[in-house]
């Protein structure tokens, strides 16, 4: 019963809507702009750097949090990666949205800082090199989380860590279907590019 509650728990958390919620703080609605996601780069392009960091901190803490309960409530790492996964099922199907919601990478990366804090540091430089050499936000996640399994196994992070790391990946991936058209088609939205 712990494990379920905690579950929901953090579905709830990862449903925090931070991109929209910020963006109505400033009078507009995110989702009817730019991509009309609600993570850190579509807030970059409609809001400015200021409240897309604040998404940015906001949507990593959620996953981060929902990890954490998992640990207090459900107890062990089978808990903490049900949860993790939890809260960014909760940030792509947002409760308060209609079951709509973002791509989950700033949340996956946050359930990773507390699933296996080294794994996710090292993606960290290979979403910087590739949006430093591309400017294109989704390519830098999709080949974070497309070497996320690898990295896990090479670095024998654990069991936990694989099994997280492969979900997670799986997820973001899927959530990006429309960007990986975009990419192919060379009509994908650059980070920085303003509405």
């Amino acid at each position: 019963m712990a494990m379920f509650g905690s579950i929901i728990l953090a579905y709830l958390l990862g449903s925090i809507p931070f991109g929209y919620l910020i963006g109505q703080i400033k009078g507009r609605d995110i989702r009817r702009f730019g991509s009309g996601n609600i993570g850190t780069a579509n807030a970059l392009r409609v809001l400015g750097l200021p409240a897309a960091v604040a998404v940015f901190l906001g949507d990593v803490v959620k996953g981060l949090l929902g990890v954490m309960v998992g640990r207090w409530l459900g107890g062990g790492g089978v808990a903490a990666v049900l949860c993790g996964l939890a809260a960014i099922c909760g940030h792509n199907w947002s409760v308060f949205l209609g079951f709509k919601g973002g791509k989950g990478v700033a949340t996956s990366f946050g359930a990773a800082l507390g699933i296996a804090p080294l794994l996710a540091l090292l993606l960290v430089p290979v979403w910087v090199l590739a949006v430093a050499f591309t400017r294109y936000s989704s390519l830098g996640s999709l080949l974070a989380a497309a070497l996320a399994p690898v990295v896990a196994l090479l670095l024998r992070q654990g069991w936990h860590a694989v099994v997280f790391s492969l979900l997670a990946a799986a997820l973001i991936i899927w959530r990006h279907k429309a960007n990986i058209k975009r990419l192919l088609a060379g009509t994908e939205l650059k980070l920085g590019d303003r509405i």
